[in-house]
C-alpha cells in the first residue's frame, strides 16, 4: 500500500522491480555469449550474432510504447477499477494556458476527472494553472521536465535528473508529489526502471491514443478513442502541443465533449489514476 504525498486515498498500486526479470535474463544471455565465447573462439560470429539478437529485441521493446519487457507498464486500470465502470483520461504535454482552462471547464461540465502528465518547467511557468488542476479534483503526473525528444537515449543519470526535476517542481508548486510517469512519446531505454523504481513512480502507458498532436480532423482522433472502448481503458490525450483543424481550433477541444458523451452514454466514469488505484 502507498500513499501519494499531500493526499489522503491509499493506493494500491502494482509492483516497481528495480531489474524486472526480462532485464535479468538479458544480463544472463550476455554472459552466457561472453562465456560462450571465451570457450569456442573459433564460433565468435554465433556468440555475436546471438549478442546481437538480444540487443535487437531491447530495441524494439524501446520502442512499443506499450511493451512490458522493460519493467512494469500500466496500460490498463486494474480489476477494481474495472469493476467500477472506470476509464481514465490522461492529458499530456501541459499545462497550456491556450487549452488546459477549456479542457477544465468541459470536465468539470460532465463531472469527470483526469490525470495531466505536465512537464515540469511548464508547471513552473504557469504554477497557477497547475494549481487549478488540484483544485478541480484531478492529478498532476510526471512527464519529465523539458520533455527532450532523447530522451529515451539518455544514460541513467540523465533519465534521473529529468524526471527527479519534474518530480521536485511538481511537488514544490502544487503540493503534491507525483506517483505515476510517461515518457515523451512513450519511448524508454532498459534504464529507465530502475530510475522509477527509485523514485517509487510507476510508468503508466495507454490502452489507446487518439494521435491528436498530428492529426487533424477531429472525427479520426475519436474513432481511434471510442473503437472497442471499454472500462478499465486508459486513453491518451494532449492538452499541450494540440494539433489544430481546418478552423484553428485545437482538436482536443472539438474531440472532448463528444468523448465525454460517448463515455456518459456507455456508463463509464472518467476518473483520475489515483482514483482508479484507490
Amino acid at each position: 500500500m502507498t500513499t501519494q504525498a499531500g493526499s489522503e486515498p491509499r493506493l494500491n498500486l502494482p509492483a516497481n522491480p528495480a531489474w524486472p526479470r526480462y532485464i535479468g535474463a538479458s544480463l544472463a544471455w550476455h554472459g552466457a555469449m561472453a562465456a560462450g565465447a571465451l570457450a569456442q573462439p573459433q564460433s565468435w560470429p554465433l556468440w555475436l550474432g546471438g549478442a546481437a539478437l538480444n540487443h535487437g529485441l531491447l530495441c524494439a521493446a524501446s520502442m512499443l510504447p506499450r511493451s512490458g519487457l522493460l519493467g512494469p507498464n500500466i496500460t490498463r486500470l486494474p480489476a477494481a477499477a474495472v469493476a467500477r465502470h472506470e476509464i481514465c483520461l490522461t492529458f499530456d504535454d501541459g499545462p497550456d494556458p491556450a487549452t488546459t482552462p477549456a479542457v477544465l471547464a468541459l470536465l468539470a461540465q460532465a463531472g469527470a476527472r483526469a490525470s495531466f502528465f505536465c512537464i515540469g518547467e511548464r508547471v513552473v511557468k504557469h504554477p497557477e494553472l497547475a494549481r487549478q488542476i488540484i483544485a478541480a479534483g484531478h492529478s498532476i503526473e510526471n512527464h519529465t521536465c523539458h520533455h527532450r525528444h532523447d530522451f529515451a537515449f539518455r544514460a541513467a543519470g540523465g533519465l534521473r535528473r529529468e524526471i527527479s526535476a519534474a518530480q521536485q517542481q511538481i511537488a514544490q508548486t502544487v503540493g503534491r508529489a507525483p506517483v505515476f510517469f510517461r515518457a515523451p512519446a512513450g519511448m524508454r531505454n532498459p534504464f529507465l526502471q530502475p530510475v522509477l523504481a527509485g523514485l517509487d513512480l510507476r510508468l503508466a502507458s495507454w490502452t489507446r491514443r487518439g494521435f491528436d498532436t498530428i492529426e487533424k480532423r477531429p472525427a479520426r482522433v475519436l474513432e481511434r478513442l471510442t473503437t472497442r472502448l471499454a472500462a478499465g481503458d486508459l486513453l491518451l490525450l494532449h492538452d499541450g502541443h494540440a494539433a489544430h483543424d481546418a478552423n484553428s481550433q485545437p482538436v482536443l477541444l472539438t474531440v472532448l465533449p463528444a468523448l465525454l458523451t460517448t463515455l456518459s452514454e456507455a456508463g463509464l466514469q472518467a476518473v483520475s489514476l489515483p482514483m482508479a488505484f484507490r
